[in-house]
């Protein structure tokens, strides 16, 4: 999953730090009171949010917002402080996280007692498959996520779309109702293939119900229909945020995952990182019960975390994305085993986690199953360590028969923190014998890099990539199974073009084991096979830092949904 939120160029940051210090010395955590609405919560965000639809939202933290606050599925992961219990997914709207068969291909969930909408009317069996059908349906199809395309048990015509267009389509309608059928209160899934982490995709709202009668189909880009505990109290500002205050609906008994403590929540949006974290920092006024949706920027992390007041208002966490290199491996040097191996050695992770800033900002990954998922695994497969082996790269050169030095030309996205850290890649690389050419690209990054011409200019992708929930099933199939990436069109996220026959059974199998905790070794003994083939070679683990004003209490994030603040338990003292 690729974060869609936009990126704005930064501001300097330098001036902030002298300020906050004077801040630092001020703030006394769980002492100062606010000045707003009593048990008002206030969110502080860059934005833009582009969507409250739960069918066409697909920023993960406008998801983590909206899945917190007003938006229940059928399944949801839980709060706490415990990262292990946050990635086991439970019953949200359902009893529980659902019932498959022995196939894995039918899932059976029952909805919950006492769940109602906004409006007071109860929420439906045929509201989930409401909400699912529309997601077939334009805009939500181009806009959203397509979970319910890929793994419903639909007619596909040959391009892979599916002869169901939505809940207008008469005529794809009885397909539809096969591969998602309501008894009462049980729903019945119907998949195209086995998948023993369905109920952990039914946590992304696109599987969120919709009341047919509050659609606003096209028009409702910003439209809340509530089914947690809090609803838009007026219209959404696109360019200022809203204010979302209790729904009286809502059953707190009825809800496992949602303590729902502060009275309201005012979203500010159009706020910069630097600015949020300073005027959290500050602690005045209603900032004393804020807390930052965006990470802060490096330069401000080492000072929050040196300083034992600041560190104790605020969050470290682990976040969604890994950073890796994908040799191409169709053609040119990358092709020759050796080369791609001796790359993989000599590369100096310590140098590029120092340019992302350091330990707050980032730390070294040899895998790209992520430290916040089953199967994760901390060891180097070639054992060169954090700062690579220079030498032991150079004799890998060597062996490939290749003169030295060998020119290889890396692709990247371009922006002044990536042109540090791949500058100091550069360095440990041209150690081992590489001459490097880097070729940094500004703008459309991933679309020209999976254009199929750009595999006779470039030797090495950078590339990231974030799981869609706490399972390596998001990860590995749609890097490296061919079959889903390598079209004539392009290379899909296959950026390297790597195509294997038994890499793609492999996949197949483990896919078709029977629970998760058969699939999380099977999954890591697969990542680890292709790092050694030098398939991939993944550099950091990103983190994120968030801060708190004194008054907030419960601060947390949580990996499983992206390593995100986490609303579904937090307070106002």
């Amino acid at each position: 999953m690729r974060n869609s939120r936009r990126v704005r160029a930064a501001v300097a940051v330098a001036g902030v730090l002298t300020t906050l210090v004077a801040a630092a010395c001020s703030s006394s955590p769980g002492t100062t009171q606010s000045s707003g609405p009593r048990g008002e919560l206030t969110v502080l965000s860059l934005g833009p949010v582009t969507t409250w639809d739960p069918q066409r939202l697909s920023t993960p933290q406008d998801i983590a917002f909206a899945g917190r606050t007003f938006l229940r599925t059928l399944t949801a992961f839980p709060p706490g402080r415990d990262a292990t219990a946050q990635r086991h997914v439970v019953g949200d709207l359902a009893t529980d996280a659902g019932s498959p068969d022995s196939t894995l291909k039918v899932w059976r969930f029952t909805l919950r007692k006492g769940i109602s909408w906004q409006d007071g009317s109860p929420i439906t069996c045929e509201d989930v498959r409401y909400g699912i059908a529309r997601s077939f349906a334009q805009p939500f199809a181009s806009e959203g996520l397509t979970y319910p395309l890929a793994y419903l048990d639909l007619p596909r015509k040959a391009d892979g779309s599916t002869t169901f267009t939505g809940p207008s389509d008469a005529s794809g309608q009885a397909a539809f109702d096969k591969a998602v059928s309501c008894s009462g209160s049980t729903i019945t899934f119907r998949l195209a293939a086995p998948m023993a982490d369905f109920s952990e995709a039914l946590a992304m709202p696109v599987f969120a119900p919709m009341k047919k009668s509050a659609d606003k189909g096209k028009a409702g880009t910003y439209a809340v229909f509530s089914s947690g505990p809090y609803l838009l109290k007026e219209p959404w500002d696109s360019s200022a945020g809203g204010t979302f205050v209790r729904n009286a609906k809502w059953d707190k008994a009825s809800d496992p995952i949602r303590k729902a403590l502060p009275d309201s929540i005012h979203y500010v949006q159009g706020t910069e990182s630097q600015t949020a974290v300073q005027a959290v920092i500050n602690n005045q006024s209603e900032n004393t019960a804020a807390v930052t949706l965006d990470s802060a920027p490096p330069a401000m992390q080492q000072h929050v975390l040196s300083d034992p007041g600041l560190r104790a208002r605020s969050v470290n966490p682990s976040s969604q994305f890994v950073d890796y290199l994908a040799p191409n491996v169709e053609r040119g040097v990358m092709k020759n085993p050796d080369v791609r191996t001796a790359l993989a050695l000599a590369t100096n992770r310590d140098s590029y986690v120092a340019a992302l800033g350091g330990a707050s900002a980032a730390s070294a990954a040899y895998s790209l199953i992520g430290p916040t998922l089953p199967g994760h695994r901390s060891d180097d497969p070639l054992g060169a360590g954090s700062a690579g082996d220079a030498a032991a790269a150079r004799t890998a050169l060597q062996k490939s028969g290749l003169t030295l030095p060998v020119t290889v030309r890396v692709a990247y996205r371009s922006t002044p923190t990536a042109d540090k850290a791949m500058a100091a890649l550069s360095n440990g690389w041209q150690d081992a014998g590489f001459s490097v050419k880097l070729q940094p690209i500004a703008k459309n990054y991933f679309e020209t890099i999976s254009a199929p011409a750009q595999l006779a200019k470039t030797d090495v992708f950078w590339a990231n990539w974030a799981p869609a929930w706490p399972s390596a099933s998001t990860v590995i199939p749609p890097l490296f199974d061919s079959r889903l990436n390598l079209t004539g069109s392009g290379t899909g996220r296959d950026f390297g073009g790597f195509t294997d026959a038994k890499v793609n059974a492999t996949i197949t199998h483990i896919q078709s084991l029977p629970s998760l905790d058969d699939q999380a070794p099977a999954w890591a003994d697969l990542d680890a096979s292709l790092a050694r083939r030098a398939v991939f070679v993944a550099l950091a683990q990103h983190k994120s830092l968030y801060v708190a004003g004194s008054a907030v209490t419960r601060f947390g994030a949580n990996e499983a949904l992206g390593g995100f603040v986490d609303l579904a338990a937090i307070g106002v003292g």
